[in-house]
């Protein structure tokens, strides 16, 4: 365990059971989003992949510009 998360475990002990529980729930929520996003970046790999050189060779070719947005007063 790194530092950092052994001293944010060491201040959720001082928390409420109720708070600790509400604390536990979000950690768990990120953790299973997290391999959530990266199953599907992994799943879509390829698509990206073809993309990519799609977006590259439409560079290349001078067929893309860059957007310009108006100035903010």
């Amino acid at each position: 365990m790194t530092k950092l998360l052994d001293k944010a475990i060491q201040e959720a002990r001082k928390l409420s059971p109720d708070e600790q529980d509400a604390l536990g729930a979000v950690i768990l929520e990120e953790i299973a989003d997290e391999r959530c996003w990266a199953k599907k970046f992994a799943e879509t790999r390829s698509a990206l992949e073809v993309l990519a050189k799609q977006a590259d060779a439409e560079i290349d070719a001078g067929e893309v510009w860059p957007l310009e947005f108006p100035q903010r007063k």
